[in-house]
């Protein structure tokens, strides 16, 4: 059986949970309230830690693999290996300054107090840079270092932005871009090793075909060749003939974010009866 340390609560806990019932491993429960839980349809078992712990959990063969943010497994340090990128729970690490400051570049940290959660990833960030600042650990609240005087400018998690705008604060460098990532434990036998591919293999089907959808349109049998060229697919187009004569049904498989672009094309080219239908699962 293979051990998977989760976030206990939280956003991620909840996007990761949901990812696991995607990939067909069912949890008795949703492992609400639990601190342990078994999977019914694969051999998995699921501890609820805090974020924090996760990275030391695994790299110390408590938990085979674990899922947690790039930003935490980078600010911990631990010895674990990223297997997967897992495409939800982004953001990005930034250093913000208040509105008021005329920043130019990164030497006007030089001597500044920073007040920052992620000590680690921000003291090798001013290093690469030489940049010579005092860095002040807090936990939480990060955001309101400046205003009450503990710090000069901050270093914290961003996702819209919107935190920081209500706290008088601009952003002004990218140090990371983070996401959720699925870790595990280096030393792993070749028995859990096998059950580590056999789980990747599900995430990878379930993640791709967030990324794609299903199309079905109607066209002339005159300009088949024609859209066939446009809308790109796994291989190429399935077509069908319809029961109206001269016209076929083209079933094709197509990433979302290139719908848009070329929906305009295909309908120039006579393409009716244009649909679009999510994927569940997707093997290549």
């Amino acid at each position: 059986m293979l051990t998977l340390a989760v976030q206990k609560s939280g956003r991620l806990s909840e996007k990761t949970l949901r990812l696991l019932e995607e990939c067909g491993i069912q949890i008795g429960n949703g492992g609400k309230g639990k601190l342990k839980a078994v999977s019914s349809t694969f051999p998995l078992e699921i501890l609820y830690l805090r974020d924090d712990d996760i990275p030391e959990c695994v790299a110390d063969g408590i938990a085979h693999v674990g899922i947690v943010g790039a930003n935490v497994v980078f600010e911990k340090d631990r010895e674990v290996e990223i297997v997967e990128g897992l495409g939800f729970a982004r953001c990005r690490m930034s250093i913000a300054v208040p509105k008021e400051m005329d920043y130019k570049g990164l030497a006007d940290l030089n001597g500044l107090k920073i007040a920052t959660s992620f000590p680690r990833i921000l003291s090798k960030y001013l290093q690469e840079n030489h940049v010579q600042a005092e860095i002040h650990e807090i936990n939480g609240s990060v955001e309101i270092a400046p205003s009450i005087g503990l710090a000069d400018v901050i270093f914290d998690i961003v996702s819209t932005g919107s935190t920081l705008l209500s706290n008088s604060l601009k952003e002004v460098e990218t140090v990371l871009h983070s996401e959720a990532v699925l870790i595990a434990h280096p030393g792993m036998d070749a028995e859990k090793r096998a059950l580590l591919e056999q789980l990747i293999f599900r995430i990878k089907a379930v993640l791709k075909a967030k990324d794609y959808k299903y199309i079905l349109l109607n066209v002339p049998n005159e300009k088949i060749e024609t859209i066939c060229q446009i809308l790109p697919g796994m291989k190429s187009p399935t077509v069908m003939p319809l029961a109206k004569e001269g016209w076929s049904s083209l079933h094709s498989v197509i990433r979302e974010k290139e719908f848009w672009e070329i929906i305009e094309r295909l309908k120039q080219n006579g393409a009716q009866g244009i649909l679009v239908i999510p994927i569940e699962k997707m093997i290549v």
